[in-house]
């Protein structure tokens, strides 16, 4: 039948509602990408600043933040900012500048002659990439040597888990939305298995899996940086991903929060888990971005998968209105990013009689523990806390409160990704419990919010590769330059890169007058602690002396001598790293001391913030 004017009419304002839903959504996306171009070009003066007022010996950090400031815009050269090109060049000229003192200061302790113009001289993209010193040391090491790593490191790191590779492996892919049964699925599936391994990106989280299947007579073992629990009989363990025992074989095998794996320091642990695990079975559980690089991965190891994408059957629905702190309802969740703010937020509250649970990163797990159990028991109606509560934990919240919409990411403070506020969002809701989960925000950001809801994420394009121990094998470097050199060069499958050495360089850095063979130091490498926080690296330097240098049998156990909130915090820190020094090179120690001093100390922190926070 002919169409009338009516219908024609009709029919064109229904291309215009699509135009207009279309333009709105590449818009949102435009208005994000501005604004990370306007917040890298508003740094600029600040970095120059602090770099120019830096020592030449700790220059590289400011270095490497400046390339990545080059990266990020060269992300945003498309899309053709007015300006772009006169802070991009700014950026340039910094990281220059930095690369010429640094230069300055290695010939000044080397007693070298080296010119940044010689240096970078047809080798400007691995400068870029890697920073002035990676490329000098790779520039002046004879040919043989590059040879070396050649050899000792296969072209495709796949080759380098050949026990996977005999293995006819199977993996299931359960990626989607936050607060979905992700998890569960896999869990159930390994609880029917004769032996499993669910591997953990959190302490906490192995833990809760741990106790969980034990209560359900499913005997399992505990594994993490910190302890090891073994139930008589177990075939199962649960552990940080990390403490994976790469020699085992598996039934079946869990993979939790899969999109780790793009992290700069800790994503080596998930890549080595997917090309190396040694299980017919395995389940990977994470977000939806990670789906095509995952897909390249197991297509290329040669193993089948099964995909089934997971999505909210609870909406999530964004308050039009501001928040305000008298706003406040029981079940609510307000997220912050970072532990000061975390306390005063709560300090507020507590004036106003209202009780609070405290979530943020140094809290111990047991603290956490306990405060999770009071907001689920709701001996507290509210929770605060940091982006902590974004992975893994389920609980009941109605409402997910965004106080702040900028974060540190240990480098820079810069705005939340869309990944970020999803899964934080995405806590919000609880099936049986609130069957509608609400997001509001702080400070006019509602619009912010929304539009990172609404955007799509972007793809986790390459997993993150650190050395193998095989680095040992070649001769005539130190542990560090060789460290820098394996840096530089290029991954030659596209879907891969390397990790970030900073850290390990640090600690090579700090451990040189040891005068230690590169075993040893490959060793002080694998312990862990916050290498950034100066009491634990001179708590790591202090049991460093101990052994090398006193060639004591056993460590000094670790004093507190104030019972305040953030020495306790400490202190906590300070026997985990006299568990795992200990426990890295075999020597005797108090273990029973371990666990009940880590007992007393979160039951401490617990007494603090029940005093001050929940009056």
């Amino acid at each position: 039948m002919p169409l009338n004017l009516f219908s024609m009419i009709i029919l064109i304002m229904r291309k215009d509602i699509i135009l207009v839903i279309f333009m709105g959504g590449f818009n949102m996306k435009k208005t994000a990408l501005e604004r990370d171009f306007k917040k890298i070009k508003s740094q600029f003066n600040q970095i120059q600043e602090i770099a120019k007022h830096t020592k030449g010996n700790a220059l590289w950090e400011h270095e490497a933040a400046v390339r990545k400031k080059l990266n990020a815009l060269k992300e945003l050269q498309r899309e053709n900012f007015p300006d772009f090109k006169n802070v991009y060049d700014k950026y340039l000229n910094l990281l220059e500048h930095i690369s010429i003192r640094i230069i300055q200061d290695y010939n000044k302790k080397n007693n070298t002659n080296f010119k940044f113009e010689n240096i970078i001289k047809g080798k400007r993209p691995s400068y870029l990439r890697s920073g002035i010193i990676s490329v000098l040391i790779t520039d002046h090491i004879p040919t043989f040597i590059s040879s070396e790593f050649d050899r000792v490191f296969p072209a495709n790191p796949k080759d380098e888990y050949l026990g996977a590779r005999k293995i006819k492996r199977k993996i299931y892919l359960h990626l989607g939305e936050t607060n979905t049964g992700k998890t569960y699925n896999a869990m159930e599936r390994l609880k029917e298995s004769a032996k499993g391994v669910y591997l953990s990106p959190l302490r906490i989280l192995a833990l809760e899996n741990f106790e969980k299947l034990n209560k359900e007579g499913v005997k399992c073992n505990l594994a993490t940086g910190e302890e090891e629990i073994k139930i008589e009989g177990a075939r199962h363990v649960s552990c940080t991903i990390e403490k994976l025992n790469m020699n085992e074989e598996y039934e079946v095998g869990i993979i939790d929060e899969i999109q780790m794996i793009k992290d700069d320091q800790r994503g080596i642990a998930w890549t080595r888990a997917l090309l190396g695990l040694r299980s017919k079975e395995i389940h990977v559980c994470g977000a939806l971005n990670t789906k095509e690089l995952l897909l390249k991965i197991i297509e290329d190891c040669g193993d089948e998968y099964e995909f089934k994408e997971y999505t909210r059957d609870i909406p999530l629905v964004v308050e039009d209105k501001v928040f305000a702190y008298k706003d406040i309802q029981e079940g609510d969740a307000l997220v912050t990013f970072s532990k000061k703010k975390v306390l005063e937020i709560a300090s507020h509250y507590s004036q106003l009689g209202i009780k609070a649970s405290l979530i943020y990163g140094d809290l111990p797990p047991e603290v956490r523990r306990e405060q999770y159990r009071q907001f689920i028991s709701k001996e507290n109606i509210i929770l605060i806390t940091t982006d902590a509560i974004g992975m893994g934990v389920n609980l009941p919240i109605k409402r997910i409160i965004f106080m702040e919409i900028k974060k540190f990411d240990g480098n820079e403070i810069r705005y939340l990704n869309s990944q970020e506020v999803k899964q934080i969002a995405g806590r919000a809701g609880r099936k049986g419990i609130y069957d509608v989960g609400y997001v509001a925000s702080y400070r006019e950001t509602q619009d912010f919010i929304g539009e990172n809801l609404e955007a799509e994420d972007i793809v986790i394009e390459k997993a993150v590769l650190g050395p193998s121990e095989e680095i040992l094998k070649i001769s005539n470097l130190s542990l560090r330059e060789k460290l820098a050199l394996w840096s530089t060069k290029e991954e030659k499958i596209p879907f891969y890169r390397k990790m970030d050495v900073n850290e390990y360089l640090i600690i090579l850095d700090n451990i040189v007058s040891y005068k230690l063979d590169q075993g040893t130091q490959w060793r002080l490498l694998k312990i862990p602690f916050d290498v950034s926080n100066d009491f634990m690296m001179k708590a790591f330097l202090k049991y460093a002396d101990e052994l090398f240098i006193a060639k004591r049998e056993s460590l000094s156990k670790p004093e507190c001598l104030f019972n305040a909130l953030y020495e306790l915090e400490i202190y906590y820190q300070k026997i985990n790293l006299y568990y795992s020094f200990s426990k890295v090179f075999n020597l005797n120690f108090d273990e029973e001391w371990v666990y009940e001093n880590r007992g007393e100390v979160s039951n401490k922190i617990s007494e603090i913030l029940e005093i001050m926070y929940r009056r």
